[in-house]
């Protein structure tokens, strides 16, 4: 992660698609004021830059930041072994986030930021 204060969004992420599996690192970096076409050339790593950062703008705020309530009732289902960890910065702000498959919450919100992780192999979190 950089430390230039013209990033708006600068988050790498790490998946693994199972335990002992090889590990895929992904990088989406926005410059403040660039459009998500520019995201592309602006170091992000990921197969479509874009998308991952419509992604992250309309659900970051929520999926990084809004710890589950205590009284949210989740399906009890299993999506897969993924894990992906996203750290770094949004919108002036630390994340250190961490997404699994393990019931109908956590499949929801891996899915809302789905281009995020890559669009590798389960990472749309689909088994």
């Amino acid at each position: 992660m950089t430390a230039d204060v013209d990033l708006d969004v600068d988050l790498t992420v790490r998946l693994t698609e199972a335990p002992g599996a090889p590990q895929y690192e992904f990088r989406l970096v926005v410059r403040r004021g660039t459009s998500p076409q520019a995201a592309a050339v602006d170091g992000a790593t990921l197969p479509d830059p874009a998308a991952a950062l419509a992604a992250v703008e309309r659900f970051g705020e929520e999926a990084f930041f809004t710890p589950r309530r205590a009284d949210m009732l989740c399906t009890q289902q299993y999506g897969g072994p993924q894990v992906a960890v996203v750290t770094g910065m949004f919108h002036g702000r630390p994340v250190n986030s961490h997404f699994s498959l393990t019931d109908g919450c956590e499949i929801a919100r891996w899915r809302s930021l789905a281009p995020l992780f890559g669009g590798t192999p389960g990472s749309t979190g689909q088994t």
